[in-house]
């Protein structure tokens, strides 16, 4: 089997990529069978030398690789008929952007295997750049909360070689006794409170974080069992909530007066939002920085008002109006909203480090195997064709 990373093609160039030139190599030494070449790219955070340093073949055409892996959306132009590609499709929610996508793989008769989908027989997501997401939306948030009350400067993730150079920075920060709350408890929460533990700030019970005051900066963090409970019984059951979480109400409320919120959670249209709008004229609304990581546009943070960039990662938000303002003006009637929609591309050599760690663990046994009900899972189409978990589309791919 032959598997070819391709550069990618979509605007603006992502410079992650599925597999780093050291474990393209381990790849190969573990498994003999298979072989991996690499289409030259520009733009990769691991440069083309890199992988010819390490003795992986560069390679234009990658019509000869049976198996394809990228990161974001291919554009039609560039996809290769009959092939079976690995990457974010963000077509399974008949996202109306990619339907032209969705068409393409379905009349190139391609096999389309998106890792938002691959997971474990319990549901949960085998791979994904969540962690990274939190890593950088978390020092976002303290980046722009030092800007903003002019009381330190961050340099921003994308500017630092890697992660190690990021938080190195943090020994010279002082944080005075804010209140952090973080919300949510998947990948995205895991690398956000990696980053709380970087900075030596100390987790504290709810309880204790709304009714106790404390001489150094503390967070607490809420999951979706402390977040949300059914609005007749009062108590909270996970499958009851994925199926029904219309029946559930928010309890965010009395974290309103926090000094930063940063936000990781799961969020739909179903799912009521951790405010609302009106709710920040109320006079214990503090929040004055708001990392909304998940970046759902009007979704759990209902003063997202779009995504923002990573040269550009804040806007504020006025108050009173209602409308964006400019970001870091120290101002209680404004707050500093950091809505960055693609926050691992700021470290994308550790990102795509974790990132390939995972497709050796958990993908290439599972591409070797005779069958894979994994992957199985995650077809969105095999040969043109709708997979069986995915025959809903049929409306939107035919």
């Amino acid at each position: 089997m032959k598997i070819g990373l391709i550069k990618e093609g979509k605007i603006p160039t992502d410079t992650r990529v599925a597999l780093t030139p050291e474990q393209c190599i381990d790849i190969v030494k573990t498994y003999p069978q298979l072989s991996i070449v690499v289409q030259p790219s520009p733009n990769r955070s691991y440069a083309d030398q890199e992988y010819i340093d390490a003795g992986v073949n560069l390679q234009e055409d990658l019509s000869d690789c049976d198996v394809l892996l990228g990161i974001k959306e291919v554009p039609v132009a560039e996809l290769i008929p009959g092939k079976t590609y690995f990457f974010f499709s963000h077509t399974k929610k008949k996202q109306a952007y990619n339907q032209k996508l969705m068409h393409a793989l379905i009349e190139k008769k391609i096999t389309m295997i998106d890792y938002e989908a691959l997971t474990y027989d319990n549901g949960q997501r085998i791979i994904g750049f969540g962690f990274f997401a939190g890593v950088v939306g978390a020092h976002n948030a303290l980046l722009t909360y030092g800007k903003k009350n002019e009381l330190f400067t961050l340099k921003p993730a994308y500017e630092c070689k890697d992660m190690a150079e990021m938080v190195k920075q943090y020994r010279d920060i002082q944080l005075p006794p804010i209140k952090i709350v973080v919300t949510g408890d998947g990948r995205v929460a895991h690398g956000i409170l990696h980053i709380m533990e970087m900075m030596d700030i100390d987790s504290v019970a709810h309880n204790d974080f709304l009714e106790k005051e404390y001489p150094h900066p503390v967070y607490t963090n809420l999951k979706n069992e402390t977040l949300y409970r059914n609005k007749n019984t009062k108590e909270f059951h996970r499958d009851e909530f994925h199926a029904h979480p219309e029946q559930y109400e928010c309890l965010f409320q009395p974290y309103i007066s926090s000094d930063i919120l940063i936000n990781g959670i799961y969020w739909d249209a179903k799912i009521q939002r951790l405010f609302e709008k009106d709710e920040v004229n109320d006079p214990a609304f503090k929040l004055n920085v708001i990392s909304d990581v998940t970046c759902d546009i009007d979704g759990s943070v209902p003063v997202n008002l779009g995504a923002s960039t990573i040269a550009d990662p804040v806007y504020g938000y006025d108050k009173t109006k209602g409308t964006k303002t400019a970001p870091f003006i120290n101002d209680a009637q404004i707050i500093d909203i950091m809505a960055v929609d693609n926050l691992p591309n700021e470290l994308p050599r550790d990102a795509s480090n974790m990132f390939g760690s995972h497709i050796i663990k958990h993908i290439i046994p599972e591409l070797l195997a005779a069958e894979s009900t994994i992957l199985d899972r995650a077809t969105i189409c095999s040969k043109g064709i709708l997979g069986s978990h995915f025959e809903y589309l049929s409306d939107y791919a035919y």
